[in-house]
């Protein structure tokens, strides 16, 4: 397997943030449309969008957080050459993980199913963690 396979599970984390920014958008617009909320106080104020809206800004602040280490570490394990099968596989998982969080965290945003899914990311990085310290040590 080429070391840049690793770049797949990237850019499936990458298109799920562009998702969830056309969600965002096309949630907005319906409720602008609907007269749910008012433009000018949307503007100055986040507070004043319906919770459909809010899930959305939410998950998309999330990509912002845990993913930016998934990247870090498939760019190191491309970088110390350590992108193999094992390395790809836990991308994967990663990103599998997120979608399955997101998906909830727009839709139901309940928290015990939401919470085992954040958990499975974030164990995920922890084991290319050991897979990128692991090969840079050898």
């Amino acid at each position: 397997m080429s070391s840049s396979h690793i770049f797949w599970p990237v850019l499936a984390q990458v298109f799920l943030t562009l998702v969830m920014f056309i969600v965002l958008g096309a949630r907005k617009a319906k409720a602008v449309k609907s007269g749910k909320v008012n433009r000018q106080q949307a503007a100055l104020d986040n507070r004043v969008w319906p919770d459909d809206v809010v899930k959305v800004s939410n998950n998309i602040a999330n990509q912002f957080e845990i993913p930016v280490l998934f990247y870090v570490l498939c760019f190191v394990l491309y970088s110390i050459n350590a992108a193999g099968s094992l390395a790809v596989f836990l991308a994967w998982l990663f990103v599998v993980s997120r979608y399955a969080h997101a998906y909830v965290h727009v839709t139901s945003n309940y928290i015990p199913v939401r919470l085992p899914l954040f958990m499975t990311g974030a164990f995920v990085l922890l084991a290319m963690l050991v897979v990128s310290v692991w090969n840079l040590a050898a």
